[in-house]
């Protein structure tokens, strides 16, 4: 057992070494990015904030943060609808293909637009993280699912990975689609924030969870499509973002039936 030791230790030093070593060269000084310390230091004191917060907050009233859940909100539909346009216009100047895509590596300016949005993307994950906070501030804690807390503590790790090595290529069409998805989803919040007024007006909550999983399938077809295709792209990234795209479609159906069709089946 004490042989064994040191040599295990060696080779998680090794491990790690290589994890910081090898990584996009561009990116590697930006923030968040060169080692996996700090999204694991963000993601751990996230999973104290669930645990400890709710606790915190058994005694307290709810906190009316009405006037902060709309400037975040619709300062998040900006935000989206920015790297929207950049992933758009980035993969279209660069003449990106839909079937395959490698990463461009240069410090070519569309390459490194493309990195650069890839990067906001990233940050927007650790952002999102906020909106935990903002449930347990205001008490509601049935929002704090399995699903909220999986798809926002996995995501950070997923998008560091992909500023790590991958910054471009195929990982554009996440990146679009999802900020796409988040304009719509953030609009919906910030209406919904503006007070009771407006929920007459928010009647397609259900076809939202519908356009998430739309995203999730077609996530799941493209990165599919890129494991059998002769595509100068990681298949290791492939299989993480295919394995992850399915675990979503199974938590969001999962979701979408509990919502809206077991709902449904029990008033009839």
């Amino acid at each position: 057992m004490v042989s064994v030791s040191p040599s295990t230790w060696q080779r998680l030093q090794i491990l790690y070494q290589w994890v910081l070593e090898n990584g996009d060269k561009r990116t590697d000084g930006w923030l968040l990015v060169y080692s996996p310390m700090p999204v694991c230091g963000i993601f751990l004191c996230y999973l104290v904030i669930i645990w400890l917060g709710p606790k915190l907050m058994t005694h307290r009233e709810p906190v009316n943060i009405k006037a902060i859940l709309i400037i975040y909100n619709f300062s998040m539909v900006c935000l989206s609808a920015y790297m929207f346009y950049e992933f758009t216009a980035s993969s279209w100047l660069a003449n990106y293909s839909l079937l395959c895509q490698p990463v461009d590596y240069s410090e070519n300016p569309l390459a490194m637009r493309m990195a650069r949005v890839c990067w906001w993307f990233y940050f927007s994950k650790v952002i999102e993280l906020t909106d935990t906070m903002f449930f347990i501030l205001r008490k509601k804690n049935n929002q704090l699912t399995f699903l909220h807390v999986y798809h926002h503590g996995t995501m950070i790790f997923n998008w560091w990975a992909g500023v790590k090595y991958v910054a471009g290529g195929q990982s554009f069409l996440i990146g679009l689609i999802n900020s796409l998805v988040h304009v719509v989803m953030y609009m919906y919040y910030g209406l919904a924030a503006l007070g009771p007024q407006m929920q007459k007006y928010l009647w397609w909550k259900r076809y939202l969870t519908s356009l998430q999983l739309l995203q999730f399938f077609i996530v799941t077809i493209h990165t599919a499509f890129n494991l059998y295709a002769d595509c100068d792209f990681p298949d290791s990234m492939n299989m993480v973002v295919f394995g992850y795209a399915l675990s979503l479609i199974a938590l969001f159906s999962n979701f979408y039936y509990q919502s809206y069709l077991s709902k449904k089946t029990k008033i009839t």
